[in-house]
């Protein structure tokens, strides 16, 4: 149902699994697992993988170490994008319309870390630029903040998966499904 026309397309979208970013995460191992699985089953359905990896002065500087996608996901195919961001939303100042554009995709499949911050702000971004966005929930993760006053990850994701279910825009779909119900291809 996007409201981008001649977007037919579904592509995987995998927002920041680096190492600097999910070394801490709730259910590391459990979401790099699913999300492997993801981009396996994309790549078998010959949907568009999408690579959005995030720098900053501070932690993630471009090229080091924590910079880097973990070494589950460190093998891209040629023809797979990478997107550059240093904001939280993935459109922001980026390339990524125009990739997706190019693709014809109309519909975002998205995974990553981290729930509370970029994945959040990229799925309403999308939502808000006339994708329909399915929030794939147990392929997102977070760290905990909990000792700043937030709640602690699993309720976090939780809560994230919940009203993300519920989300609902003009002439767009928002989901929320597990990685075994994920389907590629064309609406």
């Amino acid at each position: 149902m996007t409201t981008l026309p001649d977007r037919p397309h579904t592509a995987l979208l995998v927002i920041d699994v680096q190492i600097g970013v999910v070394a801490t995460t709730h259910g590391r191992d459990r979401v790099l697992a699913n999300i492997v699985s993801l981009v396996d089953r994309a790549r078998s359905q010959e949907a568009p993988v999408v690579w959005v990896q995030h720098s900053d002065d501070d932690e993630l500087k471009r090229g080091s170490e924590a910079w880097e996608y973990v070494p589950e996901l460190a093998e891209r195919r040629e023809g797979e994008a990478v997107v550059h961001k240093t904001y939280r939303d993935s459109f922001e100042d980026t390339d990524l319309e125009q990739r997706l554009a190019e693709r014809g995709v109309g519909r975002l499949v998205v995974a990553g870390s981290a729930t509370d911050f970029c994945v959040r702000s990229t799925i309403h971004g999308a939502l808000t630029r006339g994708y329909d966005v399915t929030l794939v929930s147990d392929a997102h993760t977070t760290e905990d903040l909990s000792e700043y006053g937030a709640p602690t990850p699993d309720k976090v994701i939780a809560h994230m998966n919940l009203y993300w279910a519920g989300q609902r825009a003009p002439g767009r779909t928002a989901a929320t499904v597990a990685t075994a119900d994920v389907v590629f291809g064309q609406r």
